[in-house]
């Protein structure tokens, strides 16, 4: 419907009906310009005869379902329980034993070993809680240094952008003085050196994934015997190993967590205390040996039925528990069940929430995104839907956020006194599930994983330019209909390859945020700053 509303008025404007006229008569007779075209008017017609066929069986498919009305925009606030979980005062279930032995592994030593570089490796499968095990060592740790930072590095990295993160976090003067996300890895490596040199650090490198990123970061990271750290976090036991080479490093095996501390995080979750509601503990035994003592899918189902009206009656514990299949396994086989648990938590999100979460696909793994961003990016979308006049967007857009921070959808950073969150981001696996949700459905479309041999043949609405895109060729990026793009985005590593605007003719939403568009000259932005308005109430 969309497609069909847009393209013609489009061919509306392009019509000059006389000055003079009012806006009203204007546009009607823009219209009978176009509509006395025959071929436009067979096109438009046949058209209009297609969308009321589909209305028809949308509206047979409405009347077998009981929808939820939109809510009202009363203001929703964030669950006090996310304070105490990712909050300054954090009392992570499960994980102070590990983070206790980390930092005697790394503490230990005589004078002369302790001088040595240390570096350990945090290896375990998406869920077990290594970034948050590392955070807690790293917030803990109580020796002094000269520097510290904590830098994620994800699936495919971008590795000047990895090494510009570092350098920013040490030293963001250095950073902005010398211009660093102009400058290449080499140079980044020798910036970093030289600032390390004789000098005491601990640097976290988050979420490696392959060998070759960690020896790029390595060379940046000398040992000067000042008693530096280095902790790593992997899910390959091969890359651990590879930043364990030598015999003082250490290597830490994530574990699951007890049947107790399973019981303490899924307990508290629901019930606000560690002691099970009476009448529930059989169920809830057995929800909880599917999960398999893994945090992500504890957490994820006791989310799940603390956010469900329903969550005092015994039978839809038993429904939750039969749709969750045959559980977690303690082996590599856990993905595919990982995100079953997963899909419970998003099909079971009200349908104007579903939109809004799969809509975080456009935005690269580990980003740390502004709420106040994202909420401007679901208004301007057309997301946030208001049933009275006096309801405001922006107060119903921060609604639909702690929603979905309470539901343990997206997890919040830098939560506030008062309850307000800063920013957010999407665990790794749960970004994994949006993304097939929302390429399948071609809600959003990443063009970094279309490899170069693959046709561009989809009508793209939401497109996203994440890295440069190597495999990407600039004959298909040629070819490609960008005719029905409503809202693109893109991020600094593919700023070179940025299209011409001119080719987006339905396009409403464009966030360049980052990009030094001096690397993109094809990019013009002067007609569109002509064109802008303001914000929908901002």
């Amino acid at each position: 419907m969309e497609d069909i509303v847009d393209s013609l008025l489009v061919r509306v404007e392009g019509c000059e009906p006389d000055a003079n006229q009012t806006s009203f008569k204007k546009l009607m007779a823009k219209m009978v310009n176009v509509f006395k075209k025959g071929k436009a008017r067979h096109e438009i017609s046949t058209a209009v005869e297609e969308i009321h066929k589909q209305l028809q069986d949308v509206t047979t498919r409405h009347k077998m379902f009981d929808f939820a009305n939109l809510p009202a925009a009363k203001r929703t606030t964030t669950d006090p329980f996310w304070e105490v979980f990712y909050g300054d005062k954090k009392n992570i279930i499960g994980l102070e034993k590990a983070r206790d032995d980390i930092i005697e592994k790394i503490s230990d030593g005589d004078r002369v070993s302790k001088a040595h570089l240390k570096i350990l490796s945090v290896v375990g499968f998406g869920g077990l809680g290594k970034t948050t095990l590392a955070r807690e060592v790293y917030d803990a740790l109580p020796t002094k240094f000269d520097y510290k930072a904590f830098v994620s590095v994800s699936r495919n990295p971008d590795m000047k952008k990895v090494l510009s993160n570092l350098l920013f976090k040490l030293d963001n003067r250095r950073h902005a003085r010398l211009n660093a996300a102009n400058l290449d890895v080499e140079q980044l490596i020798n910036l970093v050196r030289e600032l390390l040199s004789k000098k005491r650090y601990f640097i976290i490198i988050d979420d490696l994934w392959d060998k070759e990123a960690w020896r790029t970061i390595r060379y940046a990271l000398q040992d000067h015997e000042c008693g530096s750290i280095i902790i790593t976090t992997t899910r390959q036991v091969e890359v651990s190993k590879e930043c364990c080479s030598s015999k003082e490093d250490m290597i830490h095996q994530m574990k699951h967590l007890s049947d107790d501390d399973s019981q303490k995080l899924f307990y508290g979750r629901i019930f606000s205390s560690e002691v099970c509601r009476s009448g529930f503990e059989d169920v809830s035994a057995k929800i909880l040996k599917k999960c398999a003592g893994v945090p992500l899918a504890i957490i994820s189902l006791a989310s799940y039925l603390a956010n469900n009206q329903k969550n005092n009656q015994i039978d839809q514990w038993y429904v939750l528990l039969n749709s969750i299949g045959r559980g977690l396994e303690k082996g590599d086989d856990h993905v595919k069940e990982m995100k079953r648990i997963l899909s419970l938590s998003f099909y079971a999100l009200p349908s104007h929430l579903k939109t809004c979460f799969l809509y975080l696909s456009i935005f690269p793994e580990d980003h740390q995104l502004s709420r106040v961003r994202l909420i401007r990016r679901w208004i301007c979308e057309g997301f946030i839907q208001v049933k009275d006049k006096t309801d405001s967007l922006l107060e119903l857009g921060d609604s639909y956020f702690n929603k979905l921070v309470n539901r343990n959808m997206i997890m919040p950073i830098n939560i506030h006194a008062d309850g307000r969150v800063e920013a957010c981001c999407v665990h790794d696996i749960m970004l994994d599930l949006i993304f097939e949700l929302a390429s399948g459905e071609n809600f959003v479309t990443v063009l970094d994983v279309i490899k170069g041999s693959a046709p561009l043949e989809k009508k793209f609405r939401r497109l996203s330019l994440q890295k440069s895109m190597t495999d990407l060729t600039n004959a298909q990026m040629a070819t490609t209909s960008m005719s029905q793009v409503r809202s693109f985005t893109s991020f600094s590593p593919a700023v070179s390859k940025i299209p011409p605007l001119t080719i987006f003719q339905l396009l409403r939403v464009l966030d360049l945020e980052g990009c030094d568009l001096r690397k993109s000259p094809g990019v013009d932005l002067r007609h569109v700053l002509g064109a802008v308005s303001k914000p929908p109430q901002a």
